[in-house]
């Protein structure tokens, strides 16, 4: 049960399908396996819903994570080294960041 007894939101689960197709800056176009969707959340949990998305892909495996907060923005890119990740690009949208990240 969740707070004052309502249900628990469920954990997120990797989706079954790729979540789509993404071109950045360089040129190159990486195909989406996980999208973490963490806005209006603050540090620390934005880097830690990512640390535990790159744990569970597979190698080579391309997350895009949506962020609102540019505090955890700003520190994504620089976890990347420490949770086994590469920082691929950023994409500033309307009113959030895609950061788009790669499993080593």
């Amino acid at each position: 049960m969740g707070l004052f007894n309502r249900k628990a939101a469920p954990t997120t689960a990797a989706p079954a399908a790729p979540a789509g197709q993404v071109t950045l800056e360089d040129g190159n176009t990486y195909t989406i396996s996980r999208v973490v969707d963490v806005l209006g959340d603050s540090c620390p949990r934005p880097q830690l819903m990512t640390k535990k998305a790159l744990n569970e892909a597979a190698s080579g495996a391309v997350i895009e994570v949506k962020v609102d907060n540019p505090t955890s923005m700003e520190a994504l890119p620089t976890i990347m080294a420490a949770v086994n990740g590469t920082h691929l690009g950023t994409i500033k949208a309307d009113f959030y960041w895609r950061v788009f990240v790669r499993k080593n």
